[in-house]
């Protein structure tokens, strides 16, 4: 008889959670495990890529309606919704008002979950061996999906962010595992909440290594060789990334006399501070953003470098898809850096003020000899890690 499991998520929009999802479902053994999949919204450029032997819930109104503006919520009758998110986004300014420091919050994100629980209906009927919430808040999949075992994922560095302690220990306490995408993130979180420690365990990402292969064979026109060297960074625009220092570190290699162009993938929230720091740089033609790519990888190909110069970070995903390709890499020292990768051997850690960074790459990209080897060693890695899908195995197994 086969093992049933139940993988809950957001949606499948660009990002490195969402292709490491993609990858947990090419891994599984579907001879052996059923698989149930719900995303709240279904949605996003990566949902044809989703695998076709996982079952694809049905999509449910109330879910879907977290990501709606408010107003709409009149018009569906979603009013326990809407009071819900009204009730979370007011406790969630008082709380972040009373507990300033500069840090990024997720206090109105966790908020607009835990306060909409109530008008949330169940997900499924069936009773799971394992129940699986892929992507913070963790309230739902908890709580409206019944289950031998729950499992929640970690894919931040909990020590960088602001965020409402006692409702999330609360939140984080009905799973019986908590699986951090590295080391560090794991470690991180144990040191914001040590009397979780023993749920805690490290699941890496799983990487779809065939589908990034193939997809970094079609052919890119944004990114022409014209002589400069070609810098590339993939990611949300948001303040983890930190791309808006970007355009200040090419800057500096400029005046280190290095032709280099800085091309940016993604989207979010602080691309015009991004274009605001581009033209305040007077890098216009020297960081182009290329906006939204559902498929990056032909970028990573053409590209001489791959930086991620992020403020923290759980584990990107992307420079590990950059390394799969053979890539060579920087990233600078956010906390969980040591995690990412091997400093010297498949990549190299650089400071993260914006001079420390401009040096450590200038250095690099002054020794072709070590860019190449950095290539060679990414090249004889086994960056997929399949064999992180035994470890949730052996949560059914327990």
């Amino acid at each position: 008889m086969k093992h049933t499991l139940l993988i809950f998520s957001q949606a499948m929009e660009l990002g490195g959670v969402e292709r490491s999802l993609l990858g947990l479902l090419d891994s599984i053994d579907y001879d052996h495990y059923d698989v149930d999949l719900f995303l709240m919204r279904h949605s996003g450029e990566l949902m044809p890529y989703l695998n076709p032997k996982a079952n694809l819930l049905p999509e449910i109104p109330q879910y879907a309606s977290l990501a709606v503006p408010m107003a709409s919520l009149l018009k569906s009758g979603q009013i326990g919704v809407l009071c819900g998110r009204l009730k979370g986004k007011l406790a969630a300014k008082r709380f972040d008002k009373r507990h300033p420091g500069g840090r990024p919050s997720v206090t109105a994100l966790t908020y607009s979950h835990k306060y909409t629980l109530s008008a949330m209906p169940q997900i499924s009927d069936k009773t799971y061996d394992l129940a699986i919430s892929f992507l913070t808040p963790h309230y739902f999949a908890r709580e409206r999906v019944k289950a031998k075992k729950y499992a929640a994922w970690i894919h931040t560095d909990y020590t960088a962010l602001s965020f409402d302690r006692s409702a999330e220990l609360a939140m984080w306490s009905g799973y019986d595992a908590i699986c951090g995408v590295s080391e560090q993130a794991s470690r991180s979180f144990q040191t914001v909440f040590p009397e979780l420690s023993d749920k805690v365990q490290t699941t890496e990402n799983i990487l779809p290594k065939e589908l990034t292969a193939k997809q970094a064979e079609r052919p890119q026109t944004d990114m022409p060789s014209d002589g400069a060297v070609k810098i590339l960074s993939v990611g949300r625009f948001c303040d983890a990334k930190n791309f808006d220092n970007v355009p200040d570190i090419c800057r500096r290699l400029m005046e280190n006399a290095l032709d280099v162009k800085w091309y940016l993938i993604g989207y979010g929230g602080e691309e015009p501070l991004i274009r605001q720091r581009i033209a305040e740089a007077g890098m216009q033609e020297r960081v182009i953003i290329l906006g939204k790519k559902d498929n990056p990888y032909p970028y990573m190909r053409a590209c001489d470098l791959y930086v991620q110069p992020s403020r923290y970070e759980g584990k990107a995903v992307t420079v590990r898809e950059a390394q799969l390709l053979g890539k060579p890499v920087v990233i600078t020292n956010y906390a969980t850096s040591a995690s990412q990768l091997e400093d010297g051997v498949d990549g190299v850690i650089v400071p993260m003020d914006n001079a420390g960074c401009a040096a450590g790459i200038a250095a690099l990209l002054r020794d072709p000899a070590r860019m190449q080897q950095l290539s060679e060693n990414c090249v004889k890695r086994d960056y997929m890690n399949s064999a992180e899908v035994e470890k949730i195995y052996a949560l059914m197994e327990d």
